[in-house]
């Protein structure tokens, strides 16, 4: 393999291992929180067979929310690629607006 090659193996070998490790935090985020909250319902507690369970609360929901956050930001990092929204947004609007004006320009000079 050239150089050339080779980085592009390193290049996509390192992008693998980031959206593994993705779905690695997203399997984590899943399991524990459901885990969290069941037990924080009462489901593994013998009141929960007699009485039913506990709405949830807040604290309950605290964890998943700002973990839930935490991920969301992970998934930008991975997934940044995938959203050329955000890459060309900037260089479409200024292009959008340079031949908005020569359109106006051009109609204003037509009577000229």
């Amino acid at each position: 393999m050239n150089d050339i090659e080779n980085e592009k193996y390193k290049k996509a070998k390192k992008k693998v291992k980031e959206i593994k490790g993705f779905y690695s935090h997203l399997t984590a985020y899943v399991v524990v929180n459901i885990f969290l909250i069941l037990i924080q319902m009462g489901l593994f507690s013998k009141a929960f067979f007699e009485f039913g369970f506990e709405a949830p609360t807040w604290s309950m929901l605290s964890t998943p929310f700002f973990w839930g956050i935490g991920l969301a930001f992970h998934a930008l990092h991975v997934f940044q690629d995938k959203f050329t929204f955000f890459k060309n947004w900037e260089e479409r609007k200024i292009k959008e607006y340079m031949e908005k004006d020569e359109e106006d320009l051009k109609r204003t000079n037509k009577w000229d």
